[in-house]
């Protein structure tokens, strides 16, 4: 699904990526339920639930947040009044059954209706199935200007690397890891004496406000859909 970010195209934040244009997005919501218009958004995490804080603060339509482990997100979600779900995962070695788990987020997830998925430092990779069940409806961020620096250490590898900036990128999930298509980036410039802490502090100050704009433009670009298709089904 094509999405078209409000904001500025400015040539030192933007990316070209499978022939769609990134947008440093610039939208601010103060209530959400009055402009979600039905879409019913879901958050998978895994950790201290800053992303989540950050989606709430913006007015989002969160649901549910679905974790697949104890931890702080859920109180995060507890004190907003948002519905959890635990989809634990018993098992990290090689007789973990990917498939079977993905099978019963994604049940879960269509148990409370949901429309789009936003990965919020969710720890576990999911298979096909959820793929299948919102085709281009699941969405993620990753510390890092894509394609470069894919993977789980891409703060580390920034640094590393000796590179004079790095980022943050909101794209579509698939099943390939940091392979989807680019929604929005910006650029955060690595500063002398940089640790992978500070670094990365930086750029989820980034990703706090893009991740939230981005998302907002898919709801709104659902919300247009679906009105055009009741339309047409009143004609």
């Amino acid at each position: 699904m094509p999405v078209s970010l409000s904001g500025t195209l400015r040539d030192d934040t933007t990316a070209q990526r499978g022939g769609r244009r990134c947008y440093v997005p610039a939208v601010n919501r103060d209530n959400g339920a009055s402009d979600a218009r039905g879409v019913r958004l879901a958050v998978l995490a895994s950790g201290t639930g800053s992303i989540l804080e950050a989606l709430i603060a913006a007015g989002l339509p969160v649901r549910l947040l679905l974790v697949d482990r104890p931890c702080r997100a859920e109180d995060v979600a507890s004190r907003a009044r948002i519905a959890v779900a635990r989809v634990i995962r018993t098992s990290y070695g090689p007789d973990f059954d990917r498939d079977a788990y993905t099978r019963e987020v994604v049940r879960r997830l269509q148990a409370d209706e949901i429309d789009l998925v936003a990965m919020a430092g969710y720890g576990t990779v999911l298979g096909a199935a959820v793929q299948k069940a919102f085709p281009d409806r699941v969405v993620n961020t990753h510390p890092a200007l894509l394609p470069a620096f894919r993977g789980w250490h891409a703060v580390e590898a920034a640094l590393e690397a000796g590179v004079p900036e790095t980022g943050c990128t909101v794209h579509l999930a698939t099943l390939e890891v940091d392979e989807g298509p680019i929604l929005a980036q910006e650029r955060v410039p690595v500063l002398p004496g940089d640790t992978p802490a500070a670094l990365h502090e930086r750029i989820k100050q980034v990703e706090r406000r893009i991740y939230p704009a981005a998302l907002w433009s898919m709801i709104d670009d659902m919300s247009r859909a679906r009105d055009t298709r009741s339309k047409r089904g009143t004609a």
